[in-house]
């Protein structure tokens, strides 16, 4: 870089010893001739020092650096989106099990429903045949001690009546003979 200022600022020395002996049309081409064999020398240094391989080492170092992120990039988004893809299919997965559960709950709702109405339904049932049984037991009960009650009472007023009319002697063996078909009928 210090080779290069120094052969601008000799080249500008120079042009200016040339300008005051020439033209200012002399003067113009002759620094932009200088400028050109400046830089023609400049060019000439960087291709000798190599400094072209290393720029295009450089840029072939940084453009494969690039294209590494790129397909980087490129993996990272196809990764993105095979986790997408399975988040997705795990979230579906889900919600069909959950509809299925929520199926299958209300399915087994509907069958205690319909098990618990036809437990009540036996259940009355029952209680209501056992109700009816006692109630005919209790009516034959009652009827069997009315009954009972009846054909004492019959008997009864049977032997004071027979007492009342005749002797004591017909009235035992008639009473008895009475008693004894009278209770066979009933009983």
């Amino acid at each position: 870089m210090i080779e290069v200022s120094l052969l601008v600022a000799s080249a500008q020395n120079a042009a200016e010893h040339i300008g005051t002996v020439a033209s200012g049309e002399q003067v113009m081409t002759a620094m932009l001739w200088v400028l050109l064999i400046a830089f023609a020398i400049v060019i000439a240094i960087f291709w000798r020092a190599g400094v072209h391989k290393k720029i295009t080492a450089a840029l072939d170092k940084r453009s494969q650096r690039i294209a590494d992120e790129l397909d980087q990039a490129r993996r990272l988004r196809e990764e993105a989106q095979e986790l997408l893809a399975q988040y997705q299919r795990r979230q579906r997965d889900a919600e069909e099990e959950a509809k299925g559960i929520i199926e299958q709950a209300k399915k087994d709702a509907q069958r205690l429903v319909q098990e618990s109405r036809a437990k009540i339904a036996e259940q009355i049932e029952r209680r209501a045949k056992a109700a009816e049984e006692k109630i005919a037991r209790a009516e034959a009960q009652a009827l069997a001690e009315v009954r009972g009650q009846t054909v004492d009472l019959a008997v009864d007023t049977a032997r004071e009546i027979i007492k009342k009319r005749m002797d004591h002697g017909a009235q035992s063996a008639l009473v008895e003979k009475a008693i004894d078909e009278l209770r066979s009928k009933l009983h």
